[in-house]
Protein backbone atom coordinates (compact mmCIF):
# COMPACT_ATOMS: atom_id res chain seq x y z
CA UNK A 1 0.00 0.00 0.00
CA UNK A 2 1.39 3.52 -1.26
CA UNK A 3 1.20 6.77 1.28
CA UNK A 4 -2.70 7.04 -0.13
CA UNK A 5 -3.85 3.73 1.51
CA UNK A 6 -6.87 3.41 2.91
CA UNK A 7 -8.11 1.04 5.81
CA UNK A 8 -9.14 -2.30 4.21
CA UNK A 9 -11.96 -2.55 7.11
CA UNK A 10 -13.82 -0.33 9.64
CA UNK A 11 -12.69 -2.72 12.32
CA UNK A 12 -16.00 -2.57 13.95
CA UNK A 13 -14.93 1.34 14.01
CA UNK A 14 -18.38 3.67 13.82
CA UNK A 15 -17.85 4.59 10.17
CA UNK A 16 -18.51 8.41 11.17
CA UNK A 17 -16.53 8.04 14.59
CA UNK A 18 -14.68 11.30 13.98
CA UNK A 19 -17.61 13.22 14.11
CA UNK A 20 -19.20 11.50 16.81
CA UNK A 21 -15.72 12.60 18.67
CA UNK A 22 -16.12 16.28 17.34
CA UNK A 23 -19.57 16.09 19.06
CA UNK A 24 -18.87 14.73 22.22
CA UNK A 25 -15.94 16.97 22.26
CA UNK A 26 -18.04 19.84 21.15
CA UNK A 27 -18.04 21.77 24.69
CA UNK A 28 -14.05 22.28 25.59
CA UNK A 29 -14.96 24.58 28.43
CA UNK A 30 -15.94 21.13 30.20
CA UNK A 31 -12.04 20.42 30.31
CA UNK A 32 -9.12 21.76 32.39
CA UNK A 33 -7.83 24.53 30.83
CA UNK A 34 -4.31 22.81 30.04
CA UNK A 35 -6.17 19.59 28.43
CA UNK A 36 -8.55 22.05 26.12
CA UNK A 37 -6.03 22.67 23.18
CA UNK A 38 -5.36 18.96 23.40
CA UNK A 39 -9.23 18.55 22.87
CA UNK A 40 -9.87 20.68 19.93
CA UNK A 41 -7.00 18.91 18.08
CA UNK A 42 -8.71 15.69 19.19
CA UNK A 43 -12.15 17.04 17.72
CA UNK A 44 -10.34 17.86 14.29
CA UNK A 45 -8.88 14.56 14.20
CA UNK A 46 -5.23 16.43 14.12
CA UNK A 47 -2.65 13.82 15.10
CA UNK A 48 -1.23 14.94 18.80
CA UNK A 49 2.61 15.86 19.29
CA UNK A 50 4.99 14.75 21.44
CA UNK A 51 4.95 17.87 23.63
CA UNK A 52 0.89 16.89 23.45
CA UNK A 53 1.96 13.32 25.06
CA UNK A 54 4.29 15.17 27.88
CA UNK A 55 1.04 17.22 28.67
CA UNK A 56 -0.97 14.35 28.62
CA UNK A 57 1.93 12.03 30.88
CA UNK A 58 1.68 14.99 32.74
CA UNK A 59 -1.81 15.77 33.55
CA UNK A 60 -2.65 15.85 37.46
CA UNK A 61 -5.76 14.35 37.01
CA UNK A 62 -5.77 10.85 35.80
CA UNK A 63 -9.55 10.23 35.96
CA UNK A 64 -10.02 13.30 33.59
CA UNK A 65 -7.15 11.76 31.39
CA UNK A 66 -9.10 8.65 31.18
CA UNK A 67 -12.27 10.38 30.68
CA UNK A 68 -10.91 11.91 27.49
CA UNK A 69 -9.41 8.58 26.36
CA UNK A 70 -12.87 6.81 27.08
CA UNK A 71 -14.47 9.49 24.62
CA UNK A 72 -12.40 8.41 22.04
CA UNK A 73 -13.13 5.14 22.42
CA UNK A 74 -16.69 5.78 22.94
CA UNK A 75 -16.58 7.96 19.52
CA UNK A 76 -15.44 4.50 18.00
CA UNK A 77 -16.95 1.87 19.24
CA UNK A 78 -19.57 2.68 21.73
CA UNK A 79 -19.24 0.79 25.03
CA UNK A 80 -18.08 -2.53 23.35
CA UNK A 81 -15.18 -4.55 24.55
CA UNK A 82 -13.71 -6.80 22.31
CA UNK A 83 -12.09 -10.30 22.70
CA UNK A 84 -11.56 -13.82 21.11
CA UNK A 85 -11.05 -17.17 21.86
CA UNK A 86 -7.42 -17.85 21.26
CA UNK A 87 -4.48 -20.28 22.78
CA UNK A 88 -0.82 -19.16 23.23
CA UNK A 89 1.79 -22.32 22.57
CA UNK A 90 5.14 -20.84 22.43
CA UNK A 91 6.59 -23.80 20.43
CA UNK A 92 10.30 -23.41 21.50
CA UNK A 93 12.22 -21.49 24.55
CA UNK A 94 15.43 -22.03 23.30
CA UNK A 95 17.15 -18.61 21.57
CA UNK A 96 20.24 -17.71 20.18
CA UNK A 97 20.45 -14.11 22.14
CA UNK A 98 19.50 -13.61 25.66
CA UNK A 99 17.33 -10.37 26.16
CA UNK A 100 17.83 -8.60 29.73
CA UNK A 101 14.27 -8.49 30.59
CA UNK A 102 13.42 -12.05 29.33
CA UNK A 103 12.63 -14.52 31.83
CA UNK A 104 11.59 -17.47 29.05
CA UNK A 105 14.82 -17.64 27.09
CA UNK A 106 16.96 -20.93 27.73
CA UNK A 107 19.89 -21.91 26.02
CA UNK A 108 20.34 -25.60 23.94
CA UNK A 109 21.69 -27.58 27.20
CA UNK A 110 19.48 -26.16 29.86
CA UNK A 111 17.64 -28.55 31.68
CA UNK A 112 14.26 -27.62 30.85
CA UNK A 113 14.83 -26.47 27.30
CA UNK A 114 12.40 -27.36 24.79
CA UNK A 115 11.51 -27.20 21.25
CA UNK A 116 8.23 -28.41 19.72
CA UNK A 117 8.59 -31.13 17.17
CA UNK A 118 5.66 -29.69 14.21
CA UNK A 119 3.42 -32.86 15.23
CA UNK A 120 3.29 -32.53 18.69
CA UNK A 121 2.99 -28.60 17.82
CA UNK A 122 -0.17 -29.89 15.94
CA UNK A 123 -1.46 -31.93 18.23
CA UNK A 124 -1.35 -29.30 20.51
CA UNK A 125 -3.13 -27.53 18.51
CA UNK A 126 -5.61 -30.00 18.44
CA UNK A 127 -6.48 -29.98 22.52
CA UNK A 128 -7.77 -26.57 22.19
CA UNK A 129 -9.18 -26.51 18.44
CA UNK A 130 -12.55 -27.31 19.87
CA UNK A 131 -12.85 -24.33 21.57
CA UNK A 132 -10.85 -21.69 20.02
CA UNK A 133 -10.55 -19.96 16.30
CA UNK A 134 -6.79 -18.57 16.94
CA UNK A 135 -3.43 -20.41 18.04
CA UNK A 136 -0.91 -17.23 18.89
CA UNK A 137 2.44 -18.55 18.83
CA UNK A 138 5.71 -16.82 19.64
CA UNK A 139 9.12 -18.26 21.02
CA UNK A 140 12.67 -18.28 20.99
CA UNK A 141 15.25 -17.94 17.68
CA UNK A 142 15.94 -21.57 17.46
CA UNK A 143 19.57 -21.92 16.12
CA UNK A 144 18.69 -24.45 13.67
CA UNK A 145 14.74 -24.10 12.37
CA UNK A 146 14.29 -22.04 9.09
CA UNK A 147 11.90 -21.12 7.48
CA UNK A 148 10.39 -24.63 5.76
CA UNK A 149 10.53 -25.37 8.77
CA UNK A 150 7.65 -22.74 10.24
CA UNK A 151 6.33 -23.72 6.47
CA UNK A 152 5.34 -26.78 7.02
CA UNK A 153 4.26 -26.37 10.65
CA UNK A 154 1.23 -23.65 9.30
CA UNK A 155 0.21 -26.24 6.29
CA UNK A 156 -0.13 -28.97 8.26
CA UNK A 157 -1.83 -27.35 11.20
CA UNK A 158 -4.44 -25.40 8.80
CA UNK A 159 -4.77 -29.25 7.48
CA UNK A 160 -5.42 -30.35 10.61
CA UNK A 161 -7.67 -27.58 11.87
CA UNK A 162 -8.50 -25.34 8.95
CA UNK A 163 -11.12 -22.90 11.23
CA UNK A 164 -8.12 -22.04 13.44
CA UNK A 165 -6.05 -18.87 12.54
CA UNK A 166 -2.52 -18.41 12.95
CA UNK A 167 -0.84 -15.14 14.48
CA UNK A 168 2.58 -16.10 14.69
CA UNK A 169 6.09 -14.87 14.62
CA UNK A 170 7.49 -11.26 15.63
CA UNK A 171 9.50 -9.27 13.81
CA UNK A 172 12.73 -10.84 15.21
CA UNK A 173 11.60 -14.11 14.65
CA UNK A 174 11.02 -13.19 11.03
CA UNK A 175 14.37 -11.70 10.53
CA UNK A 176 15.82 -14.98 11.49
CA UNK A 177 14.25 -17.27 10.02
CA UNK A 178 15.75 -14.90 6.68
CA UNK A 179 18.80 -15.07 7.88
CA UNK A 180 18.34 -18.67 8.75
CA UNK A 181 16.86 -19.39 5.13
CA UNK A 182 19.24 -16.88 2.92
CA UNK A 183 16.15 -15.10 2.01
CA UNK A 184 14.61 -11.61 2.26
CA UNK A 185 12.53 -10.86 5.15
CA UNK A 186 10.04 -10.44 2.45
CA UNK A 187 10.57 -13.68 0.66
CA UNK A 188 10.10 -15.16 4.05
CA UNK A 189 6.78 -13.49 5.32
CA UNK A 190 5.03 -14.37 1.37
CA UNK A 191 6.44 -18.49 2.08
CA UNK A 192 4.61 -18.26 5.52
CA UNK A 193 1.46 -16.82 4.40
CA UNK A 194 0.64 -19.04 1.45
CA UNK A 195 1.76 -21.67 4.06
CA UNK A 196 -1.41 -20.26 5.79
CA UNK A 197 0.05 -17.54 8.43
CA UNK A 198 -2.59 -14.83 9.39
CA UNK A 199 -1.20 -12.18 10.99
CA UNK A 200 1.54 -11.43 12.80
CA UNK A 201 1.81 -10.59 16.50
CA UNK A 202 3.19 -7.21 17.43
CA UNK A 203 5.86 -8.47 20.10
CA UNK A 204 9.13 -7.41 19.94
CA UNK A 205 9.22 -3.73 19.67
CA UNK A 206 9.78 -3.20 22.90
CA UNK A 207 11.02 0.86 22.74
CA UNK A 208 11.65 1.92 19.49
CA UNK A 209 14.51 3.94 20.24
CA UNK A 210 18.61 1.69 19.26
CA UNK A 211 20.27 3.27 22.24
CA UNK A 212 17.71 1.58 24.49
CA UNK A 213 17.40 -1.30 22.45
CA UNK A 214 21.47 -2.26 22.83
CA UNK A 215 20.87 -2.14 26.54
CA UNK A 216 17.69 -4.12 27.15
CA UNK A 217 17.71 -6.43 23.94
CA UNK A 218 21.02 -6.34 22.25
CA UNK A 219 21.07 -8.14 19.27
CA UNK A 220 17.33 -7.90 18.52
CA UNK A 221 16.65 -6.11 15.27
CA UNK A 222 16.77 -2.71 14.95
CA UNK A 223 13.81 -0.23 15.36
CA UNK A 224 14.37 0.30 11.33
CA UNK A 225 13.86 -3.46 10.90
CA UNK A 226 10.96 -3.66 13.33
CA UNK A 227 8.67 -1.07 11.46
CA UNK A 228 10.22 -2.57 7.49
CA UNK A 229 8.86 -6.04 8.43
CA UNK A 230 5.51 -4.66 9.75
CA UNK A 231 5.63 -2.35 5.97
CA UNK A 232 6.24 -5.52 4.59
CA UNK A 233 3.86 -8.18 5.89
CA UNK A 234 1.40 -5.25 5.22
CA UNK A 235 2.18 -4.73 1.47
CA UNK A 236 1.82 -8.18 1.25
CA UNK A 237 -1.62 -8.25 3.33
CA UNK A 238 -0.75 -9.69 6.27
CA UNK A 239 -2.40 -7.60 9.30
CA UNK A 240 -0.38 -7.26 12.31
CA UNK A 241 -0.46 -6.01 15.78
CA UNK A 242 2.24 -3.32 17.19
CA UNK A 243 3.56 -3.17 20.92
CA UNK A 244 5.09 -0.95 23.68
CA UNK A 245 7.21 -2.55 26.19
CA UNK A 246 7.43 0.06 28.84
CA UNK A 247 8.88 0.34 32.20
CA UNK A 248 12.34 -0.56 31.21
CA UNK A 249 14.60 2.48 30.97
CA UNK A 250 13.25 4.85 28.77
CA UNK A 251 11.85 8.47 29.12
CA UNK A 252 8.43 9.60 28.55
CA UNK A 253 10.15 11.38 25.29
CA UNK A 254 11.06 7.55 24.39
CA UNK A 255 7.68 6.54 24.89
CA UNK A 256 6.22 8.93 22.39
CA UNK A 257 8.37 9.00 19.99
CA UNK A 258 7.59 4.70 19.65
CA UNK A 259 3.85 5.97 19.46
CA UNK A 260 4.61 8.48 17.06
CA UNK A 261 6.85 6.19 14.83
CA UNK A 262 3.67 3.23 14.74
CA UNK A 263 1.85 5.83 14.06
CA UNK A 264 3.72 7.30 10.72
CA UNK A 265 3.36 3.80 9.61
CA UNK A 266 0.05 2.94 9.78
CA UNK A 267 -0.59 6.20 8.12
CA UNK A 268 1.39 5.05 5.11
CA UNK A 269 -0.15 0.72 5.29
CA UNK A 270 -3.73 1.08 7.63
CA UNK A 271 -2.12 -2.75 8.41
CA UNK A 272 -1.90 -2.28 12.05
CA UNK A 273 -4.80 -3.65 13.85
CA UNK A 274 -4.35 -3.20 17.84
CA UNK A 275 -1.67 -1.62 19.74
CA UNK A 276 -0.88 -3.32 23.31
CA UNK A 277 1.28 -1.71 25.48
CA UNK A 278 2.42 -3.87 28.59
CA UNK A 279 4.75 -2.98 31.52
CA UNK A 280 8.09 -4.39 32.52
CA UNK A 281 7.61 -7.19 34.97
CA UNK A 282 10.93 -6.79 36.90
CA UNK A 283 12.85 -8.81 39.06
CA UNK A 284 16.11 -8.62 40.89
CA UNK A 285 18.23 -10.38 38.48
CA UNK A 286 17.16 -9.59 35.10
CA UNK A 287 17.27 -5.20 34.84
CA UNK A 288 17.60 -4.46 38.14
CA UNK A 289 17.11 -0.77 37.26
CA UNK A 290 13.77 -1.19 36.11
CA UNK A 291 10.95 0.15 38.35
CA UNK A 292 7.45 -1.65 38.38
CA UNK A 293 4.62 0.10 37.10
CA UNK A 294 2.21 1.38 39.26
CA UNK A 295 -1.52 0.59 38.65
CA UNK A 296 -2.04 4.45 37.86
CA UNK A 297 0.91 4.47 35.01
CA UNK A 298 -0.28 1.57 33.35
CA UNK A 299 -3.89 3.22 33.14
CA UNK A 300 -1.95 6.72 32.36
CA UNK A 301 0.09 4.69 29.39
CA UNK A 302 -3.29 3.16 27.96
CA UNK A 303 -4.90 6.59 28.15
CA UNK A 304 -2.68 8.37 26.74
CA UNK A 305 -1.70 5.65 23.78
CA UNK A 306 -5.68 5.80 22.61
CA UNK A 307 -5.09 9.45 22.24
CA UNK A 308 -1.81 9.52 20.38
CA UNK A 309 -2.80 6.73 18.05
CA UNK A 310 -5.54 8.27 16.15
CA UNK A 311 -4.92 5.94 13.39
CA UNK A 312 -4.91 2.19 14.94
CA UNK A 313 -8.24 1.39 15.83
CA UNK A 314 -8.31 -1.19 18.67
CA UNK A 315 -6.05 -0.48 22.06
CA UNK A 316 -5.30 -3.66 23.76
CA UNK A 317 -5.60 -4.08 27.78
CA UNK A 318 -2.83 -7.46 28.04
CA UNK A 319 -4.90 -9.32 31.09
CA UNK A 320 -2.11 -11.76 30.93
CA UNK A 321 0.53 -8.94 31.43
CA UNK A 322 -1.17 -6.41 33.75
CA UNK A 323 -4.08 -8.91 35.25
CA UNK A 324 -7.93 -8.90 35.10
CA UNK A 325 -8.69 -6.12 37.40
CA UNK A 326 -6.26 -3.78 35.67
CA UNK A 327 -7.35 -4.87 32.16
CA UNK A 328 -10.83 -4.04 33.94
CA UNK A 329 -9.91 -0.83 34.64
CA UNK A 330 -8.23 -0.11 31.70
CA UNK A 331 -11.52 -0.58 29.61
CA UNK A 332 -12.42 2.73 31.19
CA UNK A 333 -9.31 4.54 29.95
CA UNK A 334 -9.03 3.91 26.09
CA UNK A 335 -8.38 0.60 25.59
CA UNK A 336 -11.22 -1.95 24.09
CA UNK A 337 -9.70 -5.26 23.60
CA UNK A 338 -8.89 -7.68 25.77
CA UNK A 339 -6.78 -10.59 25.44
CA UNK A 340 -9.10 -13.68 24.63
CA UNK A 341 -9.39 -17.02 26.34
CA UNK A 342 -5.64 -17.91 26.18
CA UNK A 343 -6.09 -21.44 28.09
CA UNK A 344 -2.22 -21.53 27.87
CA UNK A 345 1.22 -18.94 28.17
CA UNK A 346 4.26 -19.38 29.01
CA UNK A 347 5.90 -15.88 28.34
CA UNK A 348 4.62 -13.42 30.55
CA UNK A 349 3.71 -15.90 33.52
CA UNK A 350 7.35 -16.83 34.00
CA UNK A 351 7.94 -13.37 33.83
CA UNK A 352 6.06 -13.03 36.69
CA UNK A 353 2.40 -12.60 35.41
CA UNK A 354 -0.28 -14.11 37.98
CA UNK A 355 -3.07 -13.44 35.26
CA UNK A 356 -5.20 -16.75 35.33
CA UNK A 357 -5.21 -18.93 32.30
CA UNK A 358 -8.64 -20.86 32.83
CA UNK A 359 -10.40 -18.17 31.20
CA UNK A 360 -13.53 -19.60 29.61
CA UNK A 361 -15.44 -17.11 27.19
CA UNK A 362 -18.05 -16.47 29.49
CA UNK A 363 -15.47 -15.42 32.50
CA UNK A 364 -13.70 -13.16 29.91
CA UNK A 365 -17.42 -11.49 29.37
CA UNK A 366 -18.06 -10.94 32.54
CA UNK A 367 -14.91 -9.33 33.56
CA UNK A 368 -15.87 -7.31 30.35
CA UNK A 369 -19.31 -6.35 32.00
CA UNK A 370 -18.10 -5.64 35.13
CA UNK A 371 -15.92 -2.89 33.63
CA UNK A 372 -19.73 -1.18 32.34
CA UNK A 373 -18.95 -2.92 28.37
CA UNK A 374 -20.64 -5.08 25.77
CA UNK A 375 -18.63 -8.11 24.96
CA UNK A 376 -18.16 -8.57 21.74
CA UNK A 377 -16.39 -11.75 19.96
CA UNK A 378 -14.32 -11.04 17.28
CA UNK A 379 -11.91 -12.94 15.24
CA UNK A 380 -8.53 -12.62 14.62
CA UNK A 381 -8.57 -10.45 11.82
CA UNK A 382 -11.12 -7.54 13.43
CA UNK A 383 -13.78 -8.95 10.12
CA UNK A 384 -16.42 -10.62 12.05
CA UNK A 385 -18.36 -9.56 15.49
CA UNK A 386 -21.01 -11.28 17.71
CA UNK A 387 -22.54 -10.09 20.77
CA UNK A 388 -21.83 -12.63 23.59
CA UNK A 389 -24.21 -13.35 26.39
CA UNK A 390 -22.21 -14.62 29.37
CA UNK A 391 -24.53 -17.26 31.24
CA UNK A 392 -25.36 -17.27 34.67
CA UNK A 393 -22.62 -18.31 37.02
CA UNK A 394 -23.90 -21.96 38.08
CA UNK A 395 -25.12 -21.39 41.54
CA UNK A 396 -23.48 -22.50 44.23
CA UNK A 397 -25.65 -24.60 47.85
CA UNK A 398 -24.94 -22.68 50.63
CA UNK A 399 -25.01 -23.71 53.93
CA UNK A 400 -28.48 -23.36 56.28
CA UNK A 401 -26.86 -20.77 59.10
CA UNK A 402 -27.44 -22.01 62.42
CA UNK A 403 -29.97 -20.88 64.50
Amino acid sequence: MGSDAKPASLAGEHADWVSRLSTSLSDESIWSASLQPIVAKLAANVPLTLEDGLNLYQHPDLNELGALANSVKQARFDNKAFFNANVHINQTNICVLACRFCAFRRGPKAADAYAMSIQEYVDDVGVYAPYVDEVHSVGGLHPEWDVHHYAEMFVKTKQAHPHVAIKALTAVEIKHLAERSSMTTKEVLKILQDAGLTSLPGGGAEILDDEIRAIICNGKESSEEYLRIHHEAHQLGIPSNCTMLFGTIETLEQRLQHLISLRDLQQMTFGFQCFVPYPFLPDSTRLPQAQLSSGAEILRTIAVSRLMLNNIPHIKAYRMNIGDHVAELALQFGADDVDGTVQKESIMHLAGSTAPLDHDRGKLARLVNNAGCTPIQRDTTYTSFTPYVAPEPTSRRRLTMAQ
